[in-house]
């Protein structure tokens, strides 16, 4: 794989996560009953960042967990016969929460019907927004993101690769072939 452009580096990310942070606190008005909600692995730690930031701005914490969307995969039987699931933790009641949905990178929108599916079957939230930190379109579900922090017009052959200190060691966004 060779790294054709850095699309974000650390400054850059930090800025689209107080965007992002900024955009779900004036939709909601407010964080009262809002909760996040990322998908594993980098969703994880995005959706973290947001409540931090949430939290300087607003001084209310945002309740944060995770979903593990393995087992609602649609390609499943092509990934492995023998998934690895890592679970997921919610220590919260989503029931009439609006649940921000967090994720890295929004493609095809099939991670995020199977975080949809995962999270109906935990609860029925009020309402579910999706945060992404990069929208790169070819879309083959009508799924879109309420907050993106890039949106990068990439061709299939392109791949977008975040890197997360928390994950990665470092922090940054790049296309590559």
């Amino acid at each position: 794989m060779v790294e054709k452009a850095l699309l974000m580096d650390e400054k850059a990310m930090a800025r689209a996560i107080t965007r992002i942070s900024h955009e779900i606190i004036e939709k909601n008005k407010g964080v009262e009953d809002v909760v996040l909600v990322g998908v594993r692995t980098r969703g994880v730690p995005i959706a973290k960042r947001i409540a931090k930031k949430i939290g300087q701005i607003e001084g209310a914490e945002v309740k944060t967990g995770f979903i593990d969307i393995t087992l609602y995969r649609d390609d499943l039987v092509k990934i492995d016969t023998e998934p690895i699931v890592n679970g997921s933790y919610l220590d919260f009641d989503i029931n009439g929460k609006t649940v921000v949905l967090v994720d890295d990178v929004l493609y095809t929108g099939r991670t995020v019907r199977a975080a949809l599916d995962a999270l109906v079957d935990i609860g029925r939230p009020n309402a579910i927004q999706l945060a992404v930190l990069v929208d790169r379109g070819h879309r083959e579900l009508p799924i879109r993101a309420d907050y993106v922090g890039k949106n990068v017009p990439t061709s299939t052959q392109e791949i977008i690769s975040v890197k997360l200190i928390e994950a990665d060691g470092e922090d940054s966004v790049t296309i590559n072939e």
